[in-house]
């Protein structure tokens, strides 16, 4: 039995788009025998609220629906449903997103949320910028109000009770990575590419960019917002922008799994998760000692000419490929993106996304955004910037106009939940700051004695439950930042500051 809600499709994101919009979705459910007992409450729960109701074939309907809901047991499916646009945002998607998960997050019978794009090349490519900038150009307030209700998304998806599982398959990039990264499980899989590349295109690293970027380690938050640096697979889960690495072909399984769980518990629900895991034997870029070395050193400088002189220190080809990168991007987004990772790390959740909000405003004004837009996605040429070199780029005007001056309209979100650090780290492999405090003895129940490598391994596959790929990042992470004191037994392992 299907219950099918409609709602039209609309590739554009246009003022039909922005008149009160239509709330309706489209939702199948699998019953199964051991859903036969809860049938009732299901199908009350979904006749609930204000939403229009229609009925129609269910794979005809399907394929119109830019937006799917599906009910398995305990689980809630939200598919994004534009597989020819590698499942891109448009107005229509995001806002029909908004009620759908405050209705789940208000229900006793939705246990776990997962989110994912259909047809297995794209999760979410990104958002309309195309469109936006069409409307920016008419100065349509429309404009600001897709980011707007874009941030509300990807912030409720951040501060939500119900456990949410972000399945990364496929092309991950800008509004695609607001709707996973703050998600307390993503899962990345063979098929996962993942980029921010925002700076290509005369604008910053958006969707609470400012958040978790300079909460990777070291400064690779700032190396992947200013280059834009494609991460695939297993570097995705090495890079801390996934929680968890599983083989496509066990997505189903998982799936299933997470559906018969009848708990909203977060470790159960990781422990689930961990059962369909898979260690790589895929060569890690990021796992790399010397590029991570190089990374630390160079995107740690103080200031945007900085990193570029020291790119020309660096005798080798991954800084020739990086500085030549660089000089692509817009110089202004290269100065904000930085300021914005830097202001970033200090800042709570929400005031990220207002400050982001803030940001966005001034874009919209400026000219690098349009120009890149128009460029890169419209006439297919490279993007004429201005200021088109650093020297040109005014520092201080750049942090006035976006850091320092308040913006005419202010964020109002769905949640006021906030925080200064992500509140479910610890299904996520350890970061290089974790690590640092075992080895220097100030993480709890460490004592005063030195650890060896071999002992600091098993400390966290034991603080992990055995998760898959924690031994290895942690091996990585002691190659690159310490050094081996004394000899045979009492050898241990000194942190190099």
């Amino acid at each position: 039995m299907n219950s099918l809600r409609s709602l039209p499709r609309n590739h554009n994101f246009t003022r039909a788009a922005c008149s009160p919009f239509s709330r309706s979705l489209m939702t199948t459910r699998s019953p199964s025998a051991t859903a036969l007992n809860r049938l009732g409450k299901v199908e009350s729960w979904l006749a609930t609220g204000n939403r229009t109701m229609s009925t129609g074939s269910g794979a005809a309907a399907e394929s119109e629906q830019e937006i799917i809901t599906k009910s398995q047991l305990a689980a809630r499916h939200l598919i994004m449903n534009r597989p020819k646009r590698l499942n891109a945002l448009n107005w229509n998607m995001i806002n029909a997103m908004k009620p759908q998960l405050e209705a789940w997050e208000n229900s006793d019978l939705a246990k776990v949320v997962l989110l994912k794009g259909s047809g297995g090349k794209g999760f979410c490519a990104g958002g309309d910028v195309r469109t936006v900038i069409e409307l920016s150009a008419e100065k349509d307030p429309q404009a600001l109000k897709f980011f707007e209700d874009e941030y509300k998304v990807d912030h409720y998806i951040a501060t939500m009770k119900t456990p949410f599982v972000s399945v990364m398959n496929g092309i991950t990039m800008g509004g695609g990575v607001g709707l996973s990264v703050h998600a307390p499980f993503r899962i990345a899989t063979e098929n996962t590419l993942f980029a921010m590349p925002e700076t290509a295109i005369g604008f910053f690293p958006d969707v609470g960019g400012s958040f978790f970027l300079p909460r990777l380690d070291g400064h690779i938050g700032a190396y992947l917002g200013m280059t834009g640096k494609r991460l695939k697979g297993l570097d995705v889960l090495y890079g801390g922008i996934a929680t968890h690495y599983v083989p496509s072909n066990r997505l189903s399984e998982l799936e299933a799994r997470l559906s018969e769980l009848e708990t909203s518990n977060f470790d159960v629900i990781n422990d689930a998760i961990e059962e369909f895991t898979e260690n790589d034997t895929a060569e890690s870029f990021i796992l790399n000692p010397e590029t991570r070395k190089s990374i630390n050193k160079i995107f740690g400088k103080k200031t945007v000419e900085d990193i570029m002189a020291a790119l020309d220190k660096e005798d080798s080809a991954w800084a020739k490929e990086t500085k030549d990168t660089l000089l692509k991007m817009s110089p202004s987004s290269l100065k904000i993106t930085l300021e914005q990772v830097r202001q970033g790390a200090q800042k709570s959740i929400i005031s990220c996304f207002k400050m982001e909000y803030g940001m966005v405003q001034q874009s919209l004004a400026d000219h690098d955004f349009a120009e890149g837009v128009t460029a890169s996605l419209v006439n297919k040429t490279a993007p004429k910037w201005q200021p088109s070199t650093l020297a040109e780029v005014n520092t201080k005007d750049i942090t006035k106009k976006y850091f320092n001056t308040p913006p005419a309209h202010d964020l109002e979100l769905l949640s006021d939940k906030d925080y200064s650090q992500y509140p479910h780290r610890k299904y996520s492999l350890p970061s290089e700051n974790d690590i640092k405090l075992v080895v220097t003895g100030e993480a709890p129940d460490i004592g005063d004695y030195a650890l060896s490598e071999t002992e600091v391994v098993d400390w966290f596959l034991k603080e992990r439950k055995g998760k898959r790929g924690v031994a290895e990042k942690v091996k990585a992470v002691l190659k690159q930042n310490t050094n081996v004191v004394g000899e045979g037994e009492a050898q241990s392992l000194k942190w190099i500051y």
